[in-house]
């Protein structure tokens, strides 16, 4: 940097006034030659400018040394916003291919003008033009001057005229541009092939095709009387079935079905009024004088005859159709399988079930897609995933797996739908007991099936055996799983030796964490509807557990005496959570009003064990299944739906807990 300095020049005049006239009128002669030479002379040299320097006060002061430091400048003749990536087709190679060299002339200012080098081709020509001009004027004023000898005309005068270009031959260099050159484009094309057909027309030419055109219309004619003969021998047959068939078309068709299912409702809703009054209305009011407690009011009850001896193996509601849901029946009993059934039935009618769909081997689970409401994956018994359509009216599912096809060779657990990708393929998820996580997609044809993790075992270092070799190799079995609300790529895994997994979809080499709590079979996992880091499991070893998947241990632990069936967040609560056991209790806790005990611990059933239980989406329903094949609603009462979506109480309940379980 070069410090700024102000250099100003002055100039210094020296002073020349005139000295004043004495009093007393003119002055002598005499007298102005002394007063001339007293008056001081007149220097040019007070007339130079003198330099002063002026620093501004806000200067950088710099050093001698920095001062002499040099500073090195390179300039570039690149265009800083020449474009580095074009790229042109090369019909050679057949590919595009960047350009290697690229212009980089900037024009920062042109003008047209009349100057012209006088290097270039025009330029020559015209001061060759001129040279000849005045080589003939000077011709010219030489012959004009000189003598007439003899004073005669030798001929003919000289010629006086100037070579000058024709005014009229004129045009504007600024208007002269570059015609572009015309192109002529043809194309050749095959000429169509051409066949040369003659022939001749005699008389009786004529005459043997008016025959043969007589032959063909009698024919015809001859065809159409016998078509109306069997016509109208057939009309007396078609005149009497129309007669028969006219009461099952009134009594089967698609308007009479629909006027038969809205009276159906119609009695059912005046044959369970009482029931349909108190779950539109119902509020126990007893809640009011008691705190930390709650009841449970049953409503319908939903039993098919064709359910009778088979368990409730999954419940799952229709994301779209609140009032709708699917009850699946199989048999937790190995010994004693049987067929399976789905049943989806509606709040509107508890009598009968909407559809019913059968299968060859018992279901152990279902789920209904979030946006396509009406496909519904299954799994089975025997290894077999499908996806049924329940607008279909027929008992087939519409995509299903073989054996080629990556069947389970074990039952399947669960099944979830996935989210539509980005290629609005249609895909679900699958854990069964062969220590598969399958990821289904639904092709045109059949489903396509991809292995997202194998669920090798894994034992506790404090428990293990270093001798004991029977873990390598072995696949552990899996009972349920459940994907984080969140996070899509995030799943834990219960298994049958009682650890929970977790997993991702990008990442299937190995677990990301392993969580040891539970002694034995894990058969419920799921995440918190509105806290993206907690989630609940039930096992058989009669404890429900709450965990922080961050966190390597139990949270909060519950024993509830009996073995546990299943449990189930509040979808409207981010504390509250219920689960069922095999003495026919519903418990329904409430972690926010008391960490220990339930608010709610009433039995359902008398001599049936409860094996499964849905909250639904938007109203205060919950739906509890048994070993019987009855499907119980019960209606929460307000002291159990007091809890909100707030995820700091629930840490806050965590935090206490943690330092309550920290050793002193």
């Amino acid at each position: 940097p070069v410090p700024l300095t102000a250099v100003v020049d002055t100039y210094t005049v020296a002073e020349m006034a005139p000295k004043k006239a004495p009093p007393g009128g003119k002055k002598k002669d005499d007298d102005a030659a002394p007063a001339a030479a007293a008056a001081p002379a007149f220097d040019a040299y007070d007339m130079q400018p003198t330099k002063e320097v002026r620093k501004p006060d806000n200067q950088l002061k710099l050093t001698e040394k920095e001062m002499e430091e040099e500073v090195t400048k390179q300039l570039t003749a690149n265009n800083p916003n020449a474009p580095r990536n074009i790229a042109r087709f090369s019909m050679k190679e057949k590919q595009y291919k960047f350009e290697p060299m690229v212009d980089q002339l900037v024009m920062h200012y042109a003008s047209d003008g009349y100057l012209l080098h006088k290097a270039s081709d025009e330029a020559k020509r015209q001061l060759d033009l001129e040279r000849m001009e005045a080589e003939s004027m000077a011709e010219y004023e030489k012959l004009s001057k000189a003598p007439k000898v003899g004073g005669e005309d030798d001929g003919e005068p000289p010629d006086d005229s100037k070579q000058l270009r024709n005014q009229f031959n004129f045009s504007e260099r600024a208007a002269q541009t570059v015609n572009n050159p015309m192109r002529d484009r043809i194309s050749a094309t095959e000429p169509p092939a051409t066949n040369t057909f003659n022939t001749s027309c005699t008389q009786w030419e004529i005459y043997d095709a008016y025959m043969e055109d007589q032959q063909r219309i009698h024919l015809q004619k001859e065809m159409q009387k016998k078509a109306k003969i069997k016509e109208a021998d057939k009309k007396p047959e078609d005149d009497k079935a129309p007669v028969k068939e006219k009461k099952p078309e009134l009594m089967h068709g698609v308007t009479m079905t629909k006027a038969v299912k809205v009276m159906e409702r119609m009695v059912n809703q005046n044959s369970y009024d009482d029931i349909a009054q108190d779950f539109k209305y119902w509020e126990d009011q007893s809640d009011q004088f008691r705190e930390g407690e709650g009841t449970l009011l049953p409503l319908w009850k939903f039993y098919n005859e064709r359910a009778k001896r088979r368990h409730v193996t999954a419940i799952a509601w229709n994301p779209e159709y609140l009032d709708l849901f699917a009850v699946g029946y199989g048999s937790f009993d190995f010994i004693k399988q049987m067929s399976g059934l789905i049943c989806c039935y509606s709040l509107k009618n508890p009598s009968h079930p909407e559809y019913t769909f059968t299968t060859d081997s018992g279901v152990m689970c279902l789920d209904f897609h979030p946006q396509h409401s009406s496909l519904l994956a299954v799994g089975l018994y025997d290894g077999t995933v499908m996806v049924y359509d329940v607008r279909n009216k027929l008992n087939r599912p519409i995509r299903q797996c073989t054996v080629k096809n990556g069947k389970h060779t074990d039952p399947v657990w669960q099944v979830s739908w996935q989210e539509e990708d980005l290629s609005k393929s249609l895909n679900f998820f699958s854990v069964s007991s062969d220590g598969r996580v399958t990821l289904w997609t639904m092709s045109k044809s059949e489903l396509v099936y991809q292995d997202v993790m194998e669920l090798k075992l894994v034992s506790n270092a404090t428990d293990r055996d270093p001798d004991d070799d029977t873990t390598l190799g072995s696949l552990a079995g899996g009972c349920c799983f459940d994907f984080n609300k969140t996070s899509d790529h995030l799943f834990v895994v219960g298994t049958e030796e009682g650890n929970i997994h977790k997993c991702s979809k990008a990442y299937n080499s190995q677990y990301l964490e392993t969580y040891f709590g539970h002694h034995m079979a894990v058969y419920t996992v799921q995440w918190n509807h509105h806290h993206p880091k907690v989630f609940l499991s039930a096992s058989a070893d009669w404890t429900v557990k709450l965990w922080d998947h961050t966190m390597a241990k139990a949270v909060m632990s519950f024993d509830l005496n009996n073995a546990v069936g299943d449990v189930a967040w509040s979808p409207s609560s981010v504390t509250t959570f219920a689960a069922v056991t095999s003495d026919g209790k519903v418990h329904v806790y409430d972690l926010f009003e008391n960490k220990h005990e339930p608010m709610c611990e009433q039995k359902i059933v008398r001599k049936a064990k409860l094996t499964k239980i849905s909250f639904n989406p938007k109203h205060p329903i919950i739906l509890v299944g048994d070993d019987r094949g009855c499907v119980t609603s019960l209606k929460l009462s307000p002291n159990l739906r007091k809890g909100t979506a707030e995820i700091e109480r629930l840490d806050h309940i965590m935090e206490v807990a943690l330092k309550g379980d920290m050793p002193e």
